[in-house]
């Protein structure tokens, strides 16, 4: 079997899974998606309608006012979101991000040690979804909230 019939074969066996079957599987496969190695960050819990990621902010991560840029917030936000409703999908079901709201609410630091991001469904309904999400770092504070409205396909 070649790789194009590789990819068609685990797509067919995709549709017939849930979100969170399918979100499952990436991590029980150890699979990361290219943005995850981008910026060291890793889905490490999911279950119905919440999602779990873990992040640590590095020198990497440093805008030019050597804070950690806000734009490392924001896609473990987005992150967490659409996966926590990436979870409630049933079969075949597909969204995309309508819209994703963040408010800073302290800088983050390299050294500073790993942030978890929990994202949480809001709502389901048949065409759309709505979830929030938080930030924390491992001192127990809150660094970031987040919230976004997905369009169900």
């Amino acid at each position: 079997m070649n790789a194009t019939e590789k990819k068609k074969k685990l797509e067919e066996s995709r549709k017939a899974m849930t979100g969170l079957e399918q979100l499952q599987a990436v991590i029980s496969g150890g699979q990361r998606p290219p943005i995850s190695e981008t910026l060291d960050f890793n889905l490490t819990e999911v279950s119905p309608g919440r999602a779990v990621f873990v992040g640590e902010p590095n020198e990497k991560h440093l805008n030019p006012i050597g804070t950690v840029h806000g734009g490392y917030a924001a896609t473990l936000l987005d992150s967490a979101l659409g996966c926590s409703i990436h979870t409630v999908l049933e079969p075949g079901e597909r969204y995309t991000t309508v819209d994703l709201n963040v408010k800073y609410l302290r800088a983050m630091m390299p050294g500073m040690g790993k942030v978890t991001v929990t994202g949480e469904v809001v709502h389901k309904g048949r065409r759309i979804a709505t979830a929030e999400a938080r930030v924390v770092g491992e001192d127990g504070k809150l660094y970031a909230t987040g919230n976004t409205t997905c369009a169900i396909i």
